[in-house]
Formats: structure tokens, C-alpha cells, sequence
């Protein structure tokens, strides 16, 4: 998982960095607050993706430190991927997470 969240970082800071010189000086910083937002959303959302089964994302985001009855809430919509990713997960996965990974923050 750990060379699959890499590569899927990799490839998102080289699709975020190519535009960003192009816009640094924009009226609408929300928007790229915002893009931000989608791209750890979207990034959560592989994860769960990756791990596929409910058992798998219960086990992970235990490993990750989240508690025992959010752990259960999101392997308990293991198949929708989406919605579980925006749901308690971001204790697992915080922003400084992405920042190791190199993910590059649009709105700085």
C-alpha cells in the first residue's frame, strides 16, 4: 500500500504543480482551499479503495490509531468508497500526512 499511496501522491504533485505557476496570483484562493480539500478527500478514497474488504479497513484504520467504534463505522460502508472517505477517516489520514507523502498544498 505504501508504494501505491506514493506513486498516487506523486502523480497528483506532479498534475498540481505543473498549473500552479500559472495561477499563483488568484482573486479566488477558496477555490484552491477547496481543490485541496477534493484532493485528500479523493486520496482517502483510493486508500479505501486499495484495501477492498471491510475486515482490511478495519484492521488499517485501527493500525492508523483511529478509535474502535469509528473504525467499524467506515469498514461497515466498505464498498462506498466515497462517502467513508470524507467520514471520520481524516483522524487516520490528517493533512500533515499528505505533506510527507509530498502532496503539495494549493492554497499556501
Amino acid at each position: 500500500m505504501v508504494g501505491a499511496s506514493n506513486k498516487s501522491a506523486a502523480n497528483c504533485a506532479a498534475i498540481c504543480l505543473g498549473g500552479r505557476g500559472t495561477s499563483t496570483s488568484a482573486d479566488t484562493p477558496s477555490i484552491f482551499a477547496n481543490l485541496d480539500e477534493w484532493i485528500r478527500h479523493r486520496l482517502r478514497a483510493i486508500h479505501l479503495k486499495h484495501w477492498k474488504r471491510g475486515t482490511t479497513i478495519y484492521r488499517e484504520l485501527r493500525a492508523r490509531g483511529l478509535p474502535q467504534a469509528a473504525a467499524a463505522r467506515v469498514a461497515a460502508n466498505g464498498r462506498r468508497w466515497w462517502k467513508s472517505s470524507g467520514m471520520l477517516i481524516n483522524v487516520a489520514f490528517p493533512i500533515r500526512y499528505f505533506d510527507q507523502l509530498g502532496v503539495p498544498r494549493l492554497a499556501a
